[in-house]
């Protein structure tokens, strides 16, 4: 399975989940959930559409994880017509400070494991590969 980039990338994944998840307990966050609050917390009033773009999920799960962040009490949505626009809370902006810390540690982690350099390359050259692969999908 070690030839085929479908397995070996659902390995790496699996692989850097279970490290992001360990870094994120302090937070009481899942990783995407932190990333959805970092994104807020870095560009107020993004609509979920907007949101969903930039972290390339579909809207519902968007909304899965906005539902989840409000009712922690960390973002709150705005509606203004047809559209839902998302603002971090007080709460929600003073755990920026930890999410960022937690991400520093993940990027530690896996450096020392795989040199920082080398954990750059690595992540422009899957960066790459995903947008040339999505150009091929439908």
């Amino acid at each position: 399975m070690c030839s085929c980039l479908y397995f070996t990338s659902n390995k790496l994944n699996r692989i850097l989940n279970k490290m992001a998840e360990e870094e994120f307990l302090k937070t009481g966050l899942s990783p995407s959930h932190a990333l959805t609050l970092m994104n807020i917390n870095y560009q107020a009033g993004l609509s979920q559409k907007e949101l969903s773009q930039i972290m390339n999920i579909k809207p519902s799960t968007t909304t899965r994880f906005i539902d989840k962040l409000e009712g922690r009490g960390l973002v709150e949505r705005k509606i203004k017509g047809k559209l839902s626009y998302l603002y971090p809370t007080k709460k929600g902006i003073d755990l920026q400070k930890e999410i960022d810390k937690c991400w520093g540690s993940l990027h530690q982690r896996y450096s020392e494991v795989l040199g920082r350099e080398e954990g750059v390359k690595l992540t422009e050259l899957i960066d790459k590969t995903a947008s040339e692969l999505e150009k091929h999908i439908s």
